[in-house]
């Protein structure tokens, strides 16, 4: 590696890292928003809470970190140009292919990376969170039950709590269960707590009566209790068999469909799944190159370089668009299957037809002496 190389691909990977950690850390904050009601409404441990959200972090990482690359490869090339190296470099006998070299090692850096996140990271990380998700929808009943309102728990629970005390104790409970049509439940209680006990979640209440009414001969039983254990058991649990998305499951799952999709259509988004990871890192390639296609070929302009700023933007921007609109596609039709990785393709086999009509293509990277006089 030449010191030219060094040189520009230094500075275009440390903006790279740091506008991805930057939109990253931006879009993370705003996304993380939307958790805080867990912790100021619904009791959620700050802990678990940091975790939920660093559990999220991955997914915005795998969508910035193309357009970070771009912005970092036409930031350093547009630098370059303007300052007026790139001309010099070119005078001292260095070739479009070593002037390209250094975004090509930045887009194969990004797209290792990237492959990364999306065949390990990504999908482990969507896995846990979807999990802790469930767990806190279906077991901690405690955590989605707002005071003063009335929270239907599920299709058929509704639980209603006045405030709670310092313990985290409910206080004024009313609890309505339909869970045998025949026989609706209303219970009243002075206080209750949630408990999770082997056998599943309960809750304990004190100081209450339980009303059941008999649909079929309209008869009401009352009962008053000083302790009474509410079986909350069929909410919760069911954690361990809940049907896992595509986007949850392992690389290797989707590879082997057969043995984890219950059916065709399941099978099919696997296949589909799979090909958006396979194809989806092939952006951070292609991003990179975009700029150097843009800027290298054609004539030094004195007056700026704005209009080859624009079209490397305008193609950034349709690459993005089709790429999008063909994983959506990709849902829906096997046409688009293959589209997905013609489109992120182009850059490349654009770049490689670059190099090969370059008439200095053998000196690669190589700063050529010029003969003394």
């Amino acid at each position: 590696m030449t010191g030219i190389t060094r040189y520009i691909l230094r500075q275009a990977l440390v903006i790279a890292l740091l506008v991805t950690a930057a939109f990253s850390v931006a879009v993370w904050l705003v996304q993380s928003l939307r958790l805080i009601d867990l912790i100021v409404n619904r009791g959620l441990s700050l802990g678990l809470f940091l975790y939920l959200a660093l559990l999220i972090l991955p997914r915005f990482v795998e969508v910035v970190l193309p357009i970070a690359v771009f912005v970092a490869v036409l930031f350093v090339y547009n630098k370059l140009t303007a300052e007026s190296e790139l001309m010099v470099m070119r005078a001292a006998g260095v070739s479009q292919g070593g002037l390209a070299r250094p975004a090509i090692l930045v887009g194969l850096v990004a797209m290792l990376v990237l492959y990364a996140l999306s065949l390990w990271v990504v999908p482990a990380s969507n896995r846990a969170f979807k999990d802790l998700q469930f767990q806190i929808r279906n077991r901690f009943a405690s955590v989605l039950v707002q005071d003063g309102v009335f929270n239907t728990v599920s299709d058929r629970l509704m639980v209603y709590d006045m405030s709670r005390n310092k313990a985290g104790d409910l206080l004024g409970l009313l609890i309505y269960d339909l869970r045998e049509p025949d026989k609706p439940v209303t219970i009243f209680a002075e206080r209750g707590a949630f408990v999770d006990t082997p056998d599943g979640l309960r809750l304990f209440m004190v100081n209450g009566t339980r009303q059941q009414r008999d649909a079929a001969t309209g008869r009401l039983s009352v009962l008053s209790f000083q302790k009474y254990t509410f079986d909350l058991a069929g909410l919760g649990g069911e954690a361990a068999t809940r049907e896992r998305d595509p986007e949850e499951r392992y690389t290797s799952e989707l590879f082997f469909p057969g043995r984890h999709a219950p059916g065709n259509g399941t099978a099919r988004a696997f296949f589909v799944e799979l090909n958006r990871r396979l194809a989806g890192p092939l952006a951070g390639f292609a991003m990179a190159l975009l700029p150097v296609l843009c800027m290298l070929p054609g004539e030094l302009n004195r007056r700026g370089q704005s209009r080859r700023l624009m079209l490397a933007t305008g193609l950034a921007f349709a690459l993005e668009f089709f790429d999008l609109g063909l994983r959506d596609l990709s849902g829906r039709s096997d046409a688009a299957i293959p589209l997905l990785y013609v489109n992120l393709m182009l850059p490349p086999i654009a770049m490689a037809l670059f190099l090969w009509r370059d008439t200095r293509f053998s000196g690669v990277g190589r700063i050529v002496p010029r003969p003394s006089v």
